[in-house]
């Protein structure tokens, strides 16, 4: 695209709802490539991002836009916050199965691996604790196995750092947004299949059209069975999904959309290794399981969605959506207990627990492009409910096997009811109900006073109540309030391809922890600033960034110096700064790459008496991600794509003083189109075999080698 018509583009595009259709007159389009500064009054038809294609239907690995942190549709040069986007194209390449899969090779994210499916996924040094589907949220934790798998999904969208004007209640480490696969209105589908070493195993049916004359009516069924990576002995790890969509056109311009999506899950649980008897981590031992073989994990999750959206004539644009999540979990499982002794015993401890949660999440939205001194800008109003019920009954024990044993003793060991022996004797015993109502109203203005410079305003009232019940106690502690968190922001245009951006953002986040005399603890309140460039070249093909923040936590609960207190205190505040470079997209139409850097710094400026939160140790200061892959469609070679990586990132340690030095971990892709419609694909994981840990925690448990040296074999036909 010439350099004027970019500008013309450019000239339709404004902050928070992103590019809009203007209607010009000849005359006017002509006046106004002579001199783009000069534009005549005009008029707003609507934002085209609300219409926005996916991922699977436009290809790559970039995007026009995202909707995480915005409500609206926005394109990434335009929202003044960290925002990454996965598409569908990158998902297939790295053959991610579930969200945390894809956390550890994404830039600016952390993963402290687990069971795939119940690992914790951190950016910024802060564990993201919800995932939203298509904004809509509900929570999100890695011990009750409710991080989520990926075969609903179109694309991810990622944004770091406080989202507080549309989920104030969510952590300070951001928000992740899910976007479902949509129904299509032409006829698609595709089986695949795959087999890999150490048992890796998967199954998928995917098939969409309408089911209704003239595509009034379209529906979607996506069917998937996935058999994780089975490196460690006796770790088994299974997932099925069903997810089935309707889209229902009610008329020209209203459409109702329904979504239903089920997951279980099935793991033999692995914890980690201990340390051998003088600290040292057990390089060389990856297959090695310090559990016991009846060691298990189950979970079942529904989550129903239903969405109206209406473009109004105006080119404003309604919607009013709901989630409904029902989730339990239940596990039982026995892990090493103490460091290793000299003649490689140990004790043994474990744990088990019972999990119902329910969660609801409502939201109506309306917003609406207009002009204003001769530019585009746009508002944005809504309200929102969210609802998180949670009961969790658990029992811990420090001394299953009753004495030190081998390693072989801990995989044989007698089966052991943890939680019914937990509740006969009340030691290690919880039984805990949390109920987190939150009602808000938010409202977003995105102004263009001149064509280059975007000003952005926010802010959001949220009224919560807080229950907290120990039902073994017979307690229960309950907190209210009313909180007004604010937004502000600014986008300039450099020049065609490049912006600066500046924003604050703040968030707040109700505690269950008790102090003292018994209460609960204030909220934690967060604040982010950040500043950085963006850019976007190649008509939007691939986008760049280069950002730096600081963010101030402060109130976050922490366990008092004196290690024998039942209570918590808050740990002050802590400042949190870093650096971030991230490139995404088409450096040519056969070249596609994802790139990243993240610095990260942490610091107690002001603290009480309460130790320091010991999860920034297992934050490195560096991680650098890359990916890329190269389509030789056209060539001598056409039908053949090859892609590789690398995952690196400096050293870290955990609170307990283990150690792990950094490590770089090697990838690769290579895929083949036998015909239009068959094609497969081999992904080799840890190419170099690298012998490393990707996480270290105390002398007992979750120091968590990576893989071996894997690979996977896929095969694909497309209807």
């Amino acid at each position: 695209m010439a350099s004027k018509e970019k500008l013309i583009r450019r000239s339709a595009v404004m902050m928070g709802g992103s590019a809009v259709l203007l209607s010009f007159a000849p005359s006017v389009l002509a006046q106004a490539i002579e001199d783009v500064t000069r534009l005549e009054p005009v008029t707003v038809e609507g934002n085209r991002l609300y219409e926005m294609l996916s991922s699977e239907a436009t290809g790559g690995y970039s995007v026009d836009a995202a909707t995480v942190g915005t409500k609206t549709p926005a394109s990434l040069r335009d929202i003044p916050q960290s925002v990454s986007v996965v598409t569908h194209e990158a998902i297939e390449d790295q053959n991610f199965t579930t969200l945390d899969e894809l956390g550890r090779r994404t830039p600016g994210m952390r993963v402290l691996t687990n069971d795939n499916g119940r690992s914790s996924i951190y950016a910024r040094g802060y564990e993201y604790d919800e995932y939203s589907i298509d904004g809509l949220p509900a929570p999100m934790t890695s011990i009750t196995g409710s991080v989520p798998t990926l075969a609903a999904f179109d694309r991810v969208e990622i944004m770091r750092g406080p989202s507080g004007l549309f989920d104030s209640t969510s952590e300070m480490g951001g928000i992740v947004n899910l976007v479902r696969k949509r129904p299509t209105e032409d006829f698609q589908g595709h089986v695949n299949g795959s087999l890999g070493s150490d048992h890796q195993r998967s199954a998928q049916v995917d098939l969409s059209g309408p089911i209704a004359t003239k595509g009034r009516v379209r529906g979607r069924l996506v069917i998937d069975h996935t058999e994780h990576n089975q490196f460690v002995d006796h770790n088994e790890n299974d997932q099925n999904d069903i997810y089935a969509a309707l889209d229902i056109d009610l008329d020209e311009a209203t459409t109702l959309g329904l979504g239903y999506i089920h997951n279980t899950k099935d793991i033999a649980v692995n914890n980690g290794h201990p340390v051998g008897s003088d600290g040292e981590l057990l390089y060389g031992s990856r297959a090695d399981f310090y559990g016991a073989d009846w060691n298990d994990f189950n979970s079942q999750s529904n989550d129903w969605i239903a969405e109206l959206t209406h473009r109004f004539d105006t080119g404003g644009y309604g919607r009013l959506a709901a989630r409904y999540s029902d989730r339990n979990a239940d596990y039982n499982y026995a892990f090493g207990g103490s460091a290793l002794d000299a003649d490689d015993t140990l004790t043994v401890a474990g744990t088990a627990s019972v999990i119902d949660q329910q969660a609801l999440a409502v939201d109506a939205s309306y917003s609406q492009p207009f002009s204003a001194f001769g530019n585009v800008s746009e508002f944005v109003v809504g309200s929102d409910y969210k609802r998180f019920d949670t009961e969790t009954e658990s029992g811990s024990s420090r001394s299953v096997a009753g004495g030190r044993v081998t390693l072989e003793e801990l995989n044989n060991l007698a089966y052991v009811n943890i939680l019914d022996a937990a509740r006969t004797s009340g030691s290690g015993y919880t039984d805990t109900a949390t109920n987190l109502e939150e009602t808000g109203l938010y409202a977003k203005l995105t102004l263009r006073p001149v064509q280059p410079l975007a000003l952005i305003a926010g802010g959001r009232v949220s009224h919560y109540e807080l229950e907290y019940q120990n039902r073994y106690a017979v307690t229960e502690q309950n907190r209210s309030d009313t909180e007004i968190t604010p937004y502000a922001g600014l986008v300039f245009d450099i020049d065609n391809d490049h912006s600066v951006y500046a924003s604050y953002s703040q968030v707040f986040k109700p505690q269950t922890e008790s102090d003292v005399n018994g209460d609960l603890l204030a909220p934690r309140e967060g604040e982010q600033y950040e500043l950085g460039v963006k850019g976007s070249y190649m008509g939007g093909d691939l986008n760049a960034r280069v950002s730096a923040f600081r963010l101030y936590d402060e109130n976050r609960a922490a366990a008092p110096a004196d290690t024998s207190a039942s209570y918590s205190e808050s740990v002050g505040k802590m400042r949190i700064q870093g650096a971030e470079f991230e490139v995404t997209g088409s450096l040519t139409d056969q070249w596609e790459v994802i790139a990243g850097y993240t610095y990260l710094d942490t610091e107690v400026k002001r603290s009480s008496s309460a130790r320091a939160d010991g999860i920034f140790l297992l934050m490195p200061h560096n991680i650098v991600n890359v990916w890329t892959q190269y389509d030789f469609a056209g060539d001598t070679l056409g039908g053949l794509r090859i892609g590789g990586g690398v995952t690196a990132m400096s050293g870290f340690e955990s609170s307990s003083g283990i150690e792990a030095p950094g490590y770089a971990v090697v990838d690769a892709m290579i895929a083949y189109d036998f015909t239009s419609q068959l094609s497969g694909q081999l992904n080799i994981n840890n190419l170099l075999d690298r012998d490393y840990y990707n996480r270290v925690g105390g002398v007992n448990t979750f120091n968590m080698p990576g893989a071996p040296a894997n690979m996977v074999a896929s095969l694909r036909y497309d209807f």
